[in-house]
């Protein structure tokens, strides 16, 4: 019997990934084929055009199933931008009998107990993740099943969203024909894909600098205690460049990455390279200690705002593991460094590791976000929260049916 398949896409500001992958007999990934291509419609994790982005993502669709020789049918996509917002809450149910042990279902009456808080009408709950248990005062309870108490507490970590936002996303996606299986917060994919364990229990701090968002998870004794999406990133450092030396902006993103550094005093002060500029030459010397400075100055501004966050969900002393960077500005030289000048904690790169098959293109920064999204699929189904099933959907989503059922029967 063949081995089941999953898929995941990332639809970010800059890029779409898609990515499929096997399911060995020992839960672990083999990579069958990955598609990435520009993205397009989306602006700071928030579709603004439907149909550009729907085509985006349809081509990134393409190219993973050509080099997979497989059909996605459905996929678990990342869902980030300014629009999310988290909070800690807190379930408590009875036990009916003391006399017997705690089963599933009552961890599932004290999950959705902790699902009800005051969410407005405009808003929905995309997580409901499980920090630890209570049982009968017993503090910090991994897994109460089997346990025997008359009282369950759970503490959670609740992910929001703006419905508009969500129902936009989900929308591109099924419009290119890729049925939607859950809707996965950036900062906890990340984590999944370029985290250990060992950080994880002694404290730490994720960063992941995409596009147009960096997203921030804060993690104590195993758990998550904070998330965030923080309104700024790379595509904010090639636009300092594009005004800074007045160049387009593809020589500004090709200089950024080629000969960008955080740390201006690492580069030679007479160091230079030439740009395509505007202008009459259509050419300019551009001084890369300049560039450093400017780099510098957007990647300070990015870090104290994660040091709000950070002293916002816990106190700095407790992330013993300091910092992870991951996601495509985390490819700039010297921001680890940084990093840790800013937030004073060790701060290391974030790279997806013990992945088999087609890998090598993914051991980057870059894809942290949509490895993490497939190793989040592997756990879900003990750590993430189900609801139970919801009405129907509207004559509306006959179309979106369609288009999959013919990507079923279509042949290749």
């Amino acid at each position: 019997m063949a081995n089941p398949t999953i898929a995941a896409i990332d639809v970010g500001s800059t890029k779409v990934c898609t990515i499929v992958a096997e399911v060995t007999s020992h839960q672990e990934l083999r990579i069958l084929g990955v598609g990435v291509g520009p993205s397009a419609g989306l602006t700071r994790g928030m579709v603004d055009n439907i149909h550009a982005a729907i085509e985006a993502i349809a081509s990134s669709v393409e190219r993973a199933e050509r080099a997979s020789g497989t059909r996605i049918l459905s996929a678990h996509v990342g869902i980030a931008g300014p629009h999310v917002s988290s909070m800690n809450s807190r379930g408590i149910v009875a036990i009916a009998d003391p006399r017997h042990p705690i089963t599933e279902q009552d961890v599932q009456r004290a999950l959705e107990s902790a699902r009800i808080v005051n969410v407005p009408n405009n808003r929905e709950v995309i997580h409901v993740v499980p920090r630890f248990y209570v049982v009968d005062g017993q503090d910090h309870v991994v897994d109460p099943s089997g346990m025997f108490g008359s009282r369950l507490d759970v503490e959670t970590h609740v992910v929001t969203s703006s419905a508009a936002a969500m129902h936009n996303l989900v929308q591109c996606v099924e419009g290119a024909g890729v049925r939607v299986e859950s809707m996965v917060l950036e900062p906890l994919a990340s984590a999944e894909a370029v985290v250990d364990d060992e950080e994880l229990h002694q404290g730490v701090v994720l960063i992941d600098i995409g596009g147009g968002t960096t997203d921030i998870g804060i993690y104590v004794n195993g758990a998550v205690v904070h998330t965030a999406v923080l309104p700024i990133g790379g595509l904010h450092m090639t636009r300092d460049l594009v005004v800074a030396l007045r160049v387009p902006q593809p020589s500004a993103e090709y200089a950024k990455r080629e000969h960008g550094h955080a740390i201006p005093s690492m580069v030679e002060e007479d160091d230079e390279l030439e740009l395509d500029a505007f202008g009459s030459d259509g050419k300019k010397a551009v001084s890369r200690r300049l560039m450093a400075e400017v780099l510098q100055a957007r990647s300070e501004e990015l870090l104290e705002m994660a040091l709000a966050e950070v002293r916002r969900g816990a106190e700095p002393e407790m992330l013993s593991a300091g910092v992870v960077i991951t996601g495509g500005a985390a490819a700039l030289p010297g921001i680890d460094y940084l990093a840790e000048e800013v937030l004073g904690l060790p701060a290391r790169i974030g790279r997806p590791r013990h992945l088999a098959g087609l890998s090598d293109i993914l051991n980057d920064p870059a894809y942290a976000t949509s490895v993490g999204l497939l190793r989040w699929s592997l756990k879900e189904q003990a750590i993430m929260f189900r609801s139970t099933p919801g009405p129907a959907a509207p004559l509306g989503g006959l179309f979106k049916k369609v288009a999959h059922l013919m990507r079923v029967v279509l042949p290749q």
